[in-house]
C-alpha cells in the first residue's frame, strides 16, 4: 500500500462518525417532516371545518342573508374571526356562490372559486377539501348555512394556504437543526478523541503499517531456529514460535494456555516479579541443554510480559565435536607424518652406517603392519567418511602410545544418505575418543574397532582394556553433562552419540569384559524408520 495514498486512522474514524450522524439526521429529519406535514395538515384541516361550523351556525350570520345587503353584517363579523384565528381568509357565500365576505373587500360579491361547494350546497355534508383559491392552493374546511326551514341558504369556507402549512414545518425543521448541529459538533470532537486513544493504543501506527508489521514478525518468527516464546503479565503464553513447539516437543497450539502447563520450573516468573533480564541460562528439556534468555516487556515503565528465547546447547556441542574431530584427524595425520619422518631419519642412519639388514627389517615390518591396516582399511572399508575418520585416530593412537586396531574382519560399503558425515563423524569419532580416555592409565594400552553392515543394520564396535563402567553409573553414561573423570564442561559426548543414534532410529548397547575393559556397540539402520 502507498503510504502517501492512505487514510489515517483518524480521518476514518472522524468519517465515519460524521457521515453516520449525517445520515440519520437527515433520515430523521425527513421521517419527522413528513409525519409534521401530515399532523399539522390534519390539525389545520380540523380547526378549518371546526371554524367553518361555528360560523354557519352563528345566528347573526343566518339573520344577515334576510338583508337587503348581508356583506355589510358578514364581512366584519368574517374578518374579526379570521384575525383571531389565524386563517388566510373567511368566506362567506349564498347558494349560488356568490361572497358576502372575504380577506379583500374588492372581492365581494364575486363568484367563489375552487369547484368544491357542491358538497355543502347540494348535499348539505360538512368536509375538507384541498382546492385551488383565488388566493393559491389552500387547505379548506366547507359548512353550509341552514335557515329555521333547515333550507341550504349559503356556505361557509374557511381556508389555510398549503404555504403556510409548509413555512410552519420548515420553520420546525430549523428549530430541530440547532440540537442536530450541536450533536455533529459533539459527534466529531468524540470521533477525534476516540481515535487519538485508538493510536495511543497501538502505538501510533495505522492499520496497514500492523498488518505490515504481524506479517513480517510471522515471517521472522518462522525463519528463525531459535525458540520464541513471549507470555502477558499473568503467565499466559501470547506467542510461541514453531521452533519452540519442536525444542519442547509440542503439536497443537498452547497459545493462552499457563506457561507452566507447557514447561515446568520456568524462570519467566521471576523475570516478571523482578524486572531483570536473564541472560545464557542453561535449562533441561526433554534430556537436552538449551541456553536460554528471558528479557521482560516493558510499557511505560511497567512489566507487562516476558518474552523468552532458547537454543539447543546440544546442537551447538554437536557442531563443535565435529569440528574438534576434523581438528583431531589434521592433527593425527600430522603426527603420523612426523612418526615416519623419524622412522625415515633411522633408516638413514642405518643404511649410513652400513646395517643393511636392520634396515631391510624395520622397513619389512613397518610394510607388513601398514599393508595389513590398510588391506583392512582401504579394501574392506570403503566408505571415505570412515577412512578419512579411522586414519585420523590411527595417527592419533600412534602419538599416545596406544595400540590400536582395526578388526580384520571388519567389512562396510558406503553409508547410506541419510547417515550423514557429521553424524558417522560425531559417532565414531567420541566413542573411539572415550576407549583412548579410559585406557591413557593403563601400562598396555589397546583399543580396537570393528565394523559390518552384513544385514539391516551398520554395526559398529569399539573395544577398550580400560577399567569399564561401574553399574550403578551404567543408567548416567548417556545423560547430558555426565563424566566419569568428574570434569566440568565434559559429559556432552555420549549423550551427543546417544542423540545421533535415537534420531537414526538405532540402538546402542555397552557390555562390560570380565577381565576389565569395555564394549560399546551402535547399531543404525541402513534405511530409514519410514522406508523400512
Amino acid at each position: 500500500m502507498n503510504k502517501k495514498k492512505a487514510i489515517s486512522l483518524q480521518a476514518k474514524i472522524v468519517g465515519l462518525i460524521v457521515g453516520l450522524i449525517i445520515t440519520i439526521t437527515l433520515l430523521i429529519s425527513v421521517i419527522n417532516g413528513y409525519f409534521e406535514y401530515k399532523q399539522t395538515e390534519e390539525y389545520m384541516g380540523k380547526q378549518a371545518l371546526q371554524v367553518a361550523i361555528a360560523v354557519s351556525l352563528m345566528p347573526s350570520i343566518v339573520k344577515a342573508f334576510e338583508l337587503e345587503d348581508p356583506a355589510e353584517t358578514i364581512q366584519p363579523i368574517a374578518q374579526k374571526i379570521r384575525k383571531e384565528i389565524g386563517a388566510e381568509y373567511i368566506v362567506v357565500g349564498n347558494k349560488d356562490g356568490v361572497r358576502y365576505s372575504h380577506r379583500y373587500d374588492y372581492k365581494l360579491g364575486e363568484q367563489m372559486v375552487g369547484g368544491d361547494n357542491d358538497q355543502a350546497l347540494i348535499y348539505g355534508q360538512y368536509y375538507i377539501s384541498k382546492a385551488e383559491g383565488s388566493l393559491g392552493p389552500a387547505l379548506r374546511g366547507k359548512a353550509p348555512i341552514f335557515n329555521d326551514n333547515n333550507e341550504i341558504i349559503g356556505i361557509v369556507s374557511v381556508g389555510y394556504l398549503l404555504e403556510d402549512i409548509r413555512a410552519i414545518i420548515v420553520n420546525r425543521i430549523i428549530k430541530v437543526s440547532v440540537p442536530a448541529m450541536i450533536v455533529l459538533v459533539f459527534g466529531i470532537t468524540c470521533g477525534v478523541l476516540l481515535a487519538r486513544n485508538i493510536r495511543t493504543a497501538i502505538l501510533g501506527l495505522e492499520p496497514y503499517e500492523i498488518a505490515s508489521l504481524y506479517r513480517e514478525r510471522s515471517a521472522i518468527l518462522s525463519a528463525v531456529k531459535e525458540g520464541i516464546i513471549a507470555i502477558d503479565e499473568q503467565g499466559t503464553i501470547t506467542l510461541i514460535n514453531q521452533s519452540a513447539q519442536d525444542i519442547i516437543g509440542i503439536e497443537e497450539d498452547v497459545t493462552h494456555k499457563k506457561i507452566e502447563q507447557v514447561l515446568t520450573n520456568t524462570g519467566m516468573y521471576e523475570v516478571l516479579k523482578t524486572g531483570l533480564p536473564q541472560k545464557d541460562r542453561e535449562m533441561l528439556i526433554r534430556n537436552r541443554t538449551v541456553v536460554v534468555n528471558r528479557t521482560p516487556i516493558l510499557e511505560k515503565g511497567k512489566i507487562v510480559g516476558v518474552v523468552s528465547s532458547f537454543r539447543d546447547k546440544t546442537e551447538l556441542k554437536k557442531m563443535i565435536t565435529t569440528l574438534t574431530e576434523v581438528k583431531k584427524y589434521s592433527e593425527g595425520l600430522r603426527a603420523q607424518t612426523h612418526e615416519f619422518s623419524n622412522k625415515l631419519y633411522v633408516l638413514s642412519g642405518l643404511m649410513q652406517l652400513g646395517k643393511y639388514n636392520e634396515a631391510i627389517a624395520m622397513i619389512q615390518e613397518e610394510s607388513f603392519i601398514i599393508d595389513r591396516q590398510h588391506k583392512v582399511l582401504f579394501e574392506q572399508i570403503l566408505d571415505t567418511k570412515i577412512q578419512a575418520i579411522l586414519l585420523g585416530k590411527l595417527g592419533m593412537a600412534s602419538e599416545k602410545r596406544i595400540d590400536f586396531k582395526i578388526d580384520e574382519n571388519s567389512s562396510i560399503d558406503t553409508l547410506p544418505d541419510h547417515i550423514s558425515a557429521t553424524d558417522i563423524i560425531t559417532v565414531i569419532g567420541n566413542l573411539v575418543d572415550n576407549a583412548f580416555d579410559a585406557v591413557e592409565k593403563n601400562d598396555i594400552k589397546k583399543v580396537s574397532f570393528f565394523t559390518i553392515d552384513i544385514g539391516d543394520d551398520v554395526i559398529i564396535e569399539v573395544t577398550d582394556n580400560g577399567p569399564g563402567i561401574p553399574i550403578e553409573k551404567l543408567e548416567q553414561i548417556f545423560g547430558i553433562g555426565f563424566s566419569t573423570k568428574g570434569m566440568k564442561d565434559r559429559g556432552y559426548g555420549l549423550a551427543i552419540v546417544k542423540q545421533i543414534v535415537d534420531v537414526l532410529g538405532g540402538t546402542i548397547e555397552i557390555q562390560d569384559i570380565l577381565d576389565g575393559g569395555t564394549i560399546f556397540s551402535v547399531y543404525l539402520p541402513r534405511k530409514r524408520r519410514e522406508e523400512a
